[in-house]
């Protein structure tokens, strides 16, 4: 039996329950949740009583033909298998807790295993703790692979660059290490519940077979990057832009940032809007023609998605950056090319990071992720398929097209999928880069404000867990315009001329009002401050956090918000995570 279409619901609708004199309508099949403002969103109210006890009925007498159901428990529940997900179970694993991972894909490690071959991390020493041991375990693989004086092994910057399948296994190594840890991999979520604003158990099913599991747990942790727990929890979240008035933020809302001149451009409104950054895959290509697969024309291809790269060649937006910075994915063979349309980096074994570039005017992803958040399963699968589809097309063009000159095709063809890398998914990442998703509206919002050099008071907090440190940079949001002639709208790009280390408190992973509950990765942030915390590095830092505060919450029955942060700073000290900033 196939999965249900939701993200948000049990398989089998719609019920309907008689209690006493009152129907109550409870359908799986939406996560739109009522507007409680221009930004904020929470789950309708429906008696909380009633459908933990509906849905535990209907699960565990296999009310729905075909699907079997079971009941199971840990201490501690993780939902999301991203690198935040499995820093934040090992933590709680080590502690003592019981720990089961539920991950949606048959892989972990989310983005990091999946084509993001370079860690996203500017200075070093602000972030180490399990990220650390994460980077030393891909250093001694490649030690131990090739030999201290090999190249591969400047090519692996000292563990911060690898390929997919390295980082994959260091995470199944991280885990498998943990005693208490239980992982499901394949499983996927459809449903939680909770009672008088307690999270109290999840529904997950098998995506190949249809089963049904219900977990409980003392306290759970939402590792997901569209904040699909909290969510379905009943939290309080924000989706898109906030205006600039909201908070006080200069790159809030609509906006056209000059990347080149660092000066807003007319157009800038700051007006707020449900636009998210550009979705896309990062591809691991190969130059080893020997490990490489054919790349045949993609389904739905269309050359004309891609034609506007001629406009963009010919206006110089695919030449040399004016500052060239190590770890940017510059490769200067590609400047004044249209293979410039890639940002391409190096990673050890004869394979490339390649991310989209996101300043050519003719970047075709923006707004191709319209509707994924709130969606169903099979519509966010659709999505999926069409923006890899559309990857694919571009790299397609780049080397086919008649149009595209020789020797830019022939620059294109040195970059192949890798037949190592990704078998079961032919050979194309499993992780959509979903850069931003739901955010939690928290107890705590982590504003432009808390990660500037505008008041450094202001990025220090008395509850910090972690250090942020990467500069705000968001995608585009909207698709080129009549009018755009230097930039998309919404692209604030690698923005380190304003962006300062700064302390990451750890209100901003509690829920204003759901309790058991922890958000590490869709964490209590405006769009501004999210484009620079939403980090892999930060996000380990961030879940260790929550795995830590959750042994804690478990083992001594308190809500995660009660948790005596004093304790855990100190006990993620003692673990080598780095809490706060030197004094200034």
């Amino acid at each position: 039996m196939p999965c249900s279409s939701r993200p948000g619901g049990v398989a089998g609708g719609e019920f309907i329950i008689a209690a006493q004199t009152t129907l109550y309508s409870i359908r799986s099949t939406t996560l739109k949740r009522r507007r409680t403002s221009r930004s904020v969103r929470r789950r309708p109210s429906v008696c909380p009583r009633l459908i933990h006890s509906v849905l535990f009925v209907c699960l565990c007498t296999s009310a729905i033909p075909g699907v079997s159901a079971a009941v199971d428990r840990a201490e501690v529940v993780v939902v999301g298998g991203t690198p935040g997900g499995i820093a934040a179970a090992v933590a709680a694993a080590r502690m003592g807790s019981s720990v089961v991972l539920v991950e949606r894909h048959d892989h972990l490690g989310g983005m990091a295993s999946s084509g993001l071959g370079k860690s996203d991390i500017e200075n070093r020493a602000m972030i180490a703790g399990i990220f650390h041991e994460f980077i030393d375990r891909v250093h001694r693989h490649y030690a131990t692979k090739y030999g201290a004086d090999d190249a591969n092994m400047a090519l692996c910057h000292d563990g911060y660059y690898y390929e997919p399948s390295v980082a994959e296994a260091a995470f199944d190594a991280l885990v498998a290490e943990c005693a208490g840890l239980r992982v499901l991999k394949g499983w996927r979520l459809v449903d939680a519940q909770t009672e008088q604003d307690r999270l109290r158990a999840i529904s997950i099913e098998r995506c190949s077979a249809g089963e049904v599991l219900r977990i409980t747990g003392d306290v759970f942790i939402d590792a997901t990057y569209e904040g699909d727990l909290f969510a379905h929890a009943g939290a309080e979240y924000r989706l898109g832009r906030e205006s600039r008035e909201e908070f006080g933020e200069p790159h809030a809302g609509v906006v056209y940032f000059d990347y080149q001149r660092g000066e807003f451009l007319p157009g800038s409104t700051g007006a707020a809007d449900e636009r998210l950054p550009a979705y896309t895959y990062r591809l691991c290509l190969t130059t080893d023609l020997e490990n490489s697969v054919a790349l045949n024309e993609p389904p739905e291809y269309d050359r004309r998605r891609y034609v506007g790269y001629f406009d963009d060649l010919a206006a110089g937006r695919l030449a040399a950056p004016q500052t060239l910075k190590p770890g940017r994915g510059y490769n200067a063979a590609h400047f004044d090319t249209l293979v410039r349309a890639l940002s391409v980096t190096d990673i050890p074994s004869g394979k490339t990071d390649v991310n989209m570039n996101p300043r050519p005017l003719a970047f075709p992803f923006a707004e191709l992720n319209h509707g994924y958040v709130e969606a169903n399963w099979e519509e966010r699968e659709r999505i999926e398929a069409q923006i890899r589809n559309v990857t694919l097309g571009l790299l397609y063009f780049l080397q086919n097209d008649p149009e595209v000159p020789a020797t830019h095709r022939q620059l294109a063809r040195q970059y192949q999928l890798p037949r190592d890398e990704f078998a079961d998914n032919g050979h194309f990442p499993f992780q959509l880069y979903v850069r931003e998703g739901r955010r939690l509206v928290g107890e705590f919002t982590l504003s432009e404000r808390n990660v500037t050099d505008g008041d450094a008071a202001a990025r220090h907090h008395a509850d910090a867990i972690a250090v942020g440190e990467f500069p705000i940079d968001s995608f585009p949001c909207r698709s080129r315009q009549p009018t755009d002639t230097v930039v998309l709208e919404g692209y604030l790009g690698m923005l380190d001329g304003i962006t300062r280390p700064y302390e990451i408190p750890y209100r901003i992973m509690i829920p204003r009002r759901v309790d058991s509950l922890i958000v590490p990765v869709a964490a209590s942030t405006t769009h501004v401050a999210y484009s620079s915390i939403r980090m892999e590095p930060t996000w380990m830092a961030l879940g260790q956090a929550a795995g830590v505060a959750a042994h804690l919450a478990a083992t001594r029955d308190v809500a995660p918000r009660d948790v005596p942060t004093d304790e855990l700073r100190r006990l993620l000290a003692e673990q080598g995570q780095v809490v706060e900033l030197a004094d200034e």
